[in-house]
């Protein structure tokens, strides 16, 4: 009998064929326990309440109240680690938004192939959802969910920091960003309020491919610096930020105009496709001092040699801290191989890198 602690799942969704399906498959884990299952958002809530499990697969489309609703409701008053199963990318970015700790795209089954590829993905997230820290949804009023009355005002929102540095932004300088899981409102915090005179910006989070398209979309109505899914060739200039393409690794290039991205299709390295340590290494390469790096909150290692290679070139390296971080792993490897400069709250690295950049 194994001593290992099992990771205690309930599964939330209104179709009876995936819910059966996924509970055979999650029970055959020998670290999984799938403790219940839920039809929808009002189930779910009385079950979380009841049994208490450490991961919640949650579908989106769903009767009564549907997931992202529900999300935004659940997790001020119950910060339960939620994976969001979509097939949708909009469901997905918006749930990362309400709290969810991490997505996986829902599969068209057409073979037996499409269920296993999905599963194998669900399975790592549930995974690392098990050992996240859940970020706690935007100040609002809650409301009711079910019968249980949970109206309650929330903090207000925090005051956001405003940037009054004139940056004489250099087309030799350059920024480097990686991130994974927490990592879509992560980058979004760094960035969000960053002057449009700020030196151009790269950026590899993981994400598939068709998500990084309304991900970058999305960036691009909050920020004050445009920001746009990779394209081959792409220019990197002050007041741009370029967001690495789902399936395609992101590379810095130079040429006599300055910085440009390769975007092209390639080999998973450390495990991802784009890899940030694919972009971090050709940062390295092509920008040595004259590059600033940041590299935040994400499951495994991914990033964590680019960036000692950066420091090596010369360049300002930054890593965020553990205690803001969903998943503390990428950015602790990062600390402990002595690639990071300054390691930093997530709210305080906006501040820090204008505060440095030269």
């Amino acid at each position: 009998m194994s001593l290992l602690k099992k990771t205690k799942v309930l599964i939330v969704d209104d179709s009876l064929l995936f819910r059966e399906t996924l509970k055979k498959r999650l029970s055959e884990e020998s670290n999984i326990e799938v403790v219940g299952l839920a039809v929808d958002s009002f189930d779910a809530y009385e079950k979380i309440k009841q049994l208490k499990p450490d991961v919640v697969t949650l579908d989106v489309e769903m009767p009564k109240l549907n997931g992202i609703d529900f999300l935004k409701k659940l997790i001020p008053m119950c910060p339960v680690p939620v994976v969001v199963v979509s097939s949708l990318p909009i469901n997905a970015l918006e749930a990362l938004q309400a709290g969810a700790v991490d997505f996986v795209r829902k599969p068209l089954i057409k073979s037996p192939n499409d269920f296993n590829m999905f599963f194998g993905e669900l399975l790592g997230k549930i995974k690392i959802a098990s050992i996240a820290k859940v970020r706690q949804a935007p100040a609002g009023i809650l409301r009711t969910i079910g019968k249980e009355d949970t109206t309650k005002e929330m903090p207000k929102p925090k005051v956001r920091p405003i940037f009054n540095k004139t940056i004489m932004a250099s087309n030799k300088t350059v920024i480097a960003i990686g991130a994974s899981t927490g990592g879509t409102e992560a980058i979004l915090e760094v960035v969000r309020d960053l002057p449009p005179t700020t030196p151009g910006i790269v950026i590899v989070q993981h994400m598939p491919a068709g998500f990084t398209k309304m991900y970058s979309e999305r960036l691009n109505k909050i920020c004050k610096m445009n920001v746009k899914e990779a394209e081959d060739g792409d220019r990197v200039t002050p007041g741009n930020i370029i967001i690495g393409a789902g399936e395609y690794h992101l590379r810095l290039m130079q040429d006599a105009k300055g910085y440009y991205v390769s975007s092209k299709r390639g080999e998973k390295v450390s495990g991802h496709c784009p890899s940030v340590d694919v972009l971090f290494d050709s940062v390295a390469d092509t920008a040595g001092k004259n590059a600033y790096g940041i590299i935040l909150t994400g499951m495994g290692a991914d990033g964590a040699k680019g960036m000692l290679k950066m420091r090596q070139k010369g360049a300002y390296t930054i890593g965020q801290d553990k205690e803001t971080c969903v998943v503390y792993g990428m950015p602790m490897v990062a600390f402990n191989n002595g690639a990071v400069v300054k390691q930093l709250p997530l709210e305080n690295i906006a501040e820090h890198l204008l505060s440095v950049i030269v």
